[in-house]
């Protein structure tokens, strides 16, 4: 087997053989493929695209490199979430709680953020004293004494999904769907969870920009999960408009202790309650309310010994950022559109993301929204306020707000796009 030969079959069209894959895979994991040959490789599939039994065969590779968790000694069922990345997509931190507190577990293994979407794990370092890394030994304990954890993935989950993601994020390969759909399912599935909801973000805040994209890629997820025994379900959700008031790591954890005390934003709740039923759905448990959950406090108790057990103080004040620059509305009317990119990428450019995986974020930094679309605003009143350590940041922040919103006149009838586009399973 000859790594030139994989990857002009590909460039050619031409299916890879299952022997193939599985010699490819190992040989890069190995560092016997370089980085330079993959990244062929990785842009033919990009052009060429693969199909459901290359990309079955491609994430089993991947699977095979490294360990396998196994859940079976808990004595609850266990229930998993991805979402595919948003802004102000604080979702994992109310719902993983939330599913504990309804009787599944909850083995949530998350990242950090790149780019304008924020990442659950820069969310929760924002608390003071809470640990990502954890041994597999103290992952087991905390999900069996609490219900839900949220880490980091080990270095020995499908270390060649690891390898091949920071390849992908610097050759203009993230995009593919086959490679998407096979890093997600290949930590997924190693994981050991026995179901699955995956939360599909469609719009301009999102990597698929389109709901047929966000459909394919949902599709080709769900058929990678059930051929592994994974119970799995995917929501196409909408992210054109960011989720909630905030887009920022502390701003999205004071949020989220919002929604958990029975408050906060209407979407984030609407959200959090509907991946939560399907969770439960999928891991059998069917005369639970989460709604009631939240509402009796015991998505917050569960959530105050997750986070304690990970060596979190929940009751500890979260960082809030030395400087704010407001914003306020040019006009007066109806806003009709707050554009979850650009808010993403001011978000990213006070510090609240990272262009390189090395680069520290501000715990306090952030945009805090104070309108939603089909809400009425005055001219001259707080639109958004901007929140970052370094002011010198404002202006270049400031320049991707420029076409952030559209305020139709007063009285102009709007309907939002709804929170859950499609369903598929």
């Amino acid at each position: 087997m000859d790594v030139i030969s994989v990857i002009r079959t590909k460039r050619d069209k031409g299916e890879l053989s299952p022997e193939q894959i599985d010699w490819v895979i190992d040989a890069y994991t190995r560092g016997a493929v370089a980085d330079e040959q993959m990244s062929a490789l990785a842009m033919a599939i990009l052009l060429n695209g693969m199909n459901r039994a290359e990309i079955a065969r491609w994430t089993a590779a991947m699977i095979a490199s490294g360990e396998r968790m196994n859940f079976d000694s808990l004595s609850r069922p266990t229930a998993d979430k991805h979402s595919t990345g948003g802004v102000g997509d604080k979702i994992t931190l109310p719902l993983a709680p939330l599913v504990a507190a309804c009787g599944a577990a909850v083995p949530q293994l998350s990242g950090r953020g790149l780019g304008h979407t924020g990442g659950t794990l820069d969310k929760l370092e924002s608390i003071p004293g809470w640990r990502a890394l954890l041994s597999n030994e103290e992952m087991l304990h905390v999900l069996d004494t609490t219900g839900a954890v949220i880490c980091a993935a080990g270095d020995g989950l499908a270390p060649a999904d690891k390898k091949l993601y920071a390849l992908r994020d610097v050759t203009g390969t993230v995009e593919a769907i086959p490679l998407i759909a096979s890093s997600i399912m290949s930590k997924k599935i190693a994981e050991g969870t026995g179901s699955l909801v995956l939360d599909v973000k469609v719009g301009t805040g999102a990597f698929m920009k389109n709901i047929e994209d966000a459909r394919e890629l949902a599709s080709t997820m769900v058929g990678l999960g059930t051929d592994s025994g994974v119970k799995t379900v995917a929501l196409l959700t909408d992210m054109s408009t960011p989720l909630g008031l905030t887009a920022g790591n502390a701003l999205e954890v004071r949020e989220s202790v919002e929604v958990l005390a029975g408050g906060g934003p209407a979407d984030v709740v609407e959200l959090t309650i509907a991946l939560a039923a399907e969770m439960l759905a999928a891991a059998g448990i069917k005369d639970a309310d989460p709604a009631k959950a939240l509402a009796d406090g015991s998505a917050m108790d569960h959530w105050r010994r997750m986070i304690a057990a990970q060596g979190g103080d929940p009751d500890a004040a979260l960082p809030v950022a030395r400087e704010q620059h407001v914003v306020t509305a040019p006009s007066s009317g109806v806003l009709t559109r707050l554009d979850a990119y650009d808010i993403g990428i001011a978000a990213w450019r006070l510090g609240a993301g990272r262009a390189r995986k090395e680069d520290p974020v501000q715990a306090g930094a952030g945009v805090e929204l104070h309108a939603k679309p089909g809400d009425t605003v005055t001219a001259g009143q707080p639109l958004v306020t901007l929140h970052t350590d370094t002011p010198e940041k404002f202006d270049y922040a400031l320049q991707s707000l420029g076409s952030a919103w559209d305020i139709a006149a007063e009285g102009t009838s709007f309907t939002p796009n709804p929170i859950v586009l499609d369903r598929i399973a």
